[in-house]
């Protein structure tokens, strides 16, 4: 700015910022201005008395403008830093990120590899477990194939460090499926031979209650005939008066008479073995249609476990699907963590808090 129109030069571009930052640091300039106004005389009663004074209240205005303007200036070329500032730091922190992720990315992998051997053995331990839990109502025949498939399961290196855990948790599931099998073969044992004693006796049953029916039958066709018999001989006796004709009549009906308990007699002979043949083709009936239903249930039982087994292997692939998922977030989680600066270890930390629930208002959306 040209001189006449300025009380006071403005600080240089070089001690500018000093002269600002310091308190009270524009005083000297501020006192030769003072020094100025101070020394100005003007006689208000003359036009160019008047004319001086307004223009040195423009200087003054003009001398605060230009001061006010090296100011304003100061403060923006400042405003400036922080943002170079910032701009390096995120330059820095984000190559150092891509570079700390190029030498972790083995340590990554190798963890990752180790969980997924840590899990397969953890899994496999864990099938062992289950065959040996949830064995109410199982038959012994399910029993067995299940001592027979963890008896399979061979202890070895494959194993690696698990193997001393495995082998115990084989030896705790064989010791209560055996435990097991001999109860439930002992059960079944017991249902079998009561459903024995109960055929028998049914089977008892119903032959005495045929035979009662055909002996009640041929005792009364015996003291039927009996009872007419002595009804006749008492006739008989009362006739014994009449003419020999009369006597030779009753002979003769006493001869139909015998002729017909004989008959009568045959005919309850032949009932009771027609009731005997039936009673025996009711047993075969029965024993067949007993047949029929132990095979029935054979069949349906064999369904049922089928069944239990379909949704078993239903069961372990859903665990297993919904462990990856959980493992795939955990890890996406783990690795923004550490991303944002945590430790590995510190990441982990918060992600098993937070999975677990300790963390209020905090979630792990799976």
């Amino acid at each position: 700015m040209s001189a006449n129109t300025e009380l006071a030069v403005v600080p240089p571009q070089e001690t500018a910022l000093a002269v600002y930052s310091t308190e009270k640091g524009l005083e000297p300039w501020l006192q030769k201005i003072r020094t100025e106004i101070d020394g100005f005389t003007p006689d208000i009663s003359t036009r160019k008395g008047r004319d001086a004074i307004a223009s040195m209240a423009y200087k003054v205005a003009r001398t605060k403008t230009a001061l006010d303007d090296v100011g304003k200036k100061l403060v923006a070329d400042l405003k400036e830093v922080p943002k170079k500032i910032d701009a390096e730091r995120k330059r820095v922190r984000d190559t150092l990120d891509s570079w700390q992720e190029e030498v972790r990315r083995p340590l990554n992998e190798w963890q990752a590899a180790e969980d997924a051997r840590v899990d397969k053995h953890n899994d496999a331990i864990e099938r062992i477990r289950v065959l040996a839990v949830d064995l109410d109502g199982i038959t012994a025949e399910d029993l067995a194939d299940r001592m027979t498939n963890l008896e399979a399961v061979a202890m070895g290196a494959d194993w690696e460090e698990f193997e001393p855990e495995a082998a115990r948790a084989k030896d705790k599931a064989l010791g209560v499926l055996r435990a097991a099998l001999a109860a439930r073969q002992k059960y079944e044992a017991e249902q079998l031979e009561l459903a024995r004693l109960r055929k028998e006796k049914e089977d008892r049953d119903k032959k005495d209650h045929e035979e009662r029916i055909a002996r009640e039958a041929a005792e009364r066709a015996t003291r039927e005939a009996e009872e007419k018999a002595q009804r006749e001989r008492d006739a008989e006796a009362q006739r014994a008066r009449d003419e020999k004709a009369a006597a030779e009549k009753r002979e003769s009906d006493l001869k139909l008479q015998a002729a017909e308990s004989e008959r009568l007699a045959e005919q309850a002979r032949r009932e009771k073995i027609e009731a005997e043949q039936k009673a025996e083709r009711d047993r075969l009936a029965a024993v067949e249609r007993e047949k029929q239903a132990i095979e029935q249930a054979r069949l349906d039982e064999i369904a049922r476990q089928q069944a239990a087994a379909d949704e078993i292997l239903r069961q372990e692939r859903l665990r297993e699907q919904d462990k990856e998922h959980r493992r795939s977030i955990n890890l996406a989680a783990l690795q923004a963590f550490v991303k944002g600066g945590m430790t590995e270890e510190c990441a982990k930390q918060a992600i098993t808090l937070i999975a677990s629930r300790q963390i209020p208002a905090i979630s792990i959306q799976y």
